[in-house]
């Protein structure tokens, strides 16, 4: 089980580590770290269109850095299909249809609602404090505005999660399913006002756990799932590409 010491991998493949303080201390991201979030949010805000091919030369240029961590982020990119490698090497972003993300939500909405509510019947008394404690932290920095750091304590909470339904199977599961979403679910906390209510949703599927209440904690857990999948549409709908 996860101890406050631990360092939670939400992401696969190196993408991202995480220390259950949701931030507070979070070590400087690398180059590579900071050019794949960057190139991320401008995919999954239409500001990089799919067929846009993203050139290791101009992005080293543009940031004064060498190829090699353009490349990194490149590779973690094409690994959760927000990039894909065409002829002679070349990375262009990647289609992602409508229909595929709506897939991906609701695949990743049946896995969380398995795992929440498993948690209310596995998850250790521990377990339970650990989760109150991050949630804690999720609300320090929803009300700090700290729209980066409450996308990373989310992730950490809803691992928390994870790591409480005592299937690793499920967990990995899910946890690679979050992998592929990342960027759209962190593109949610954008819009107005999306962190308050996440973290009261929140609220509801601790409740539920602590009451050990499966039922309910199946219907919230989908209810934010939902509601996660609505906020990044709504962004998506309000950001107009550069070329306007």
């Amino acid at each position: 089980m996860p101890t406050e010491s631990d360092v939670l991998r939400v992401d696969y493949g190196g993408l991202i580590a995480l220390p259950l303080d949701g931030g507070k201390k979070r070590p400087a991201k690398t180059r590579a770290e900071e050019l794949r979030l960057w190139i991320s949010d401008e995919i999954t805000s239409g500001r990089m269109p799919p067929g846009t091919r993203l050139d290791e030369i101009q992005l080293a240029e543009r940031f004064n850095v060498s190829r090699t961590p353009v490349r990194e982020a490149l590779k973690q990119l094409n690994s959760i299909g927000l990039v894909e490698r065409g002829a002679r090497r070349t990375m262009t972003v990647a289609e992602v249809s409508p229909d595929q993300l709506y897939s991906l939500f609701e695949l990743m909405g049946e896995l969380e609602v398995s795992c929440a509510r498993l948690a209310t019947i596995k998850m250790t008394s521990e377990e339970r404090a650990l989760l109150e404690k991050q949630h804690d932290v999720c609300r320090r920095l929803m009300r700090e505005g700290d729209a980066d750091g409450y996308a990373k304590a989310n992730a950490v909470f809803h691992s928390i999660i994870y790591s409480g339904s005592h299937n690793a199977y499920l967990a990995d599961a899910a946890h690679l399913v979050r992998v592929r979403l990342s960027p759209f679910r962190r593109a949610q906390f954008q819009t107005p006002e999306r962190m308050a209510r996440s973290c009261e949703e929140h609220e509801y599927i601790i409740r539920a756990i602590l009451r050990g209440d499966q039922m309910t904690v199946m219907n919230v857990m989908r209810d934010h799932i939902a509601a996660a999948q609505g906020a990044y549409v709504a962004f998506a709908a309000n950001v107009k590409p550069a070329s306007e």
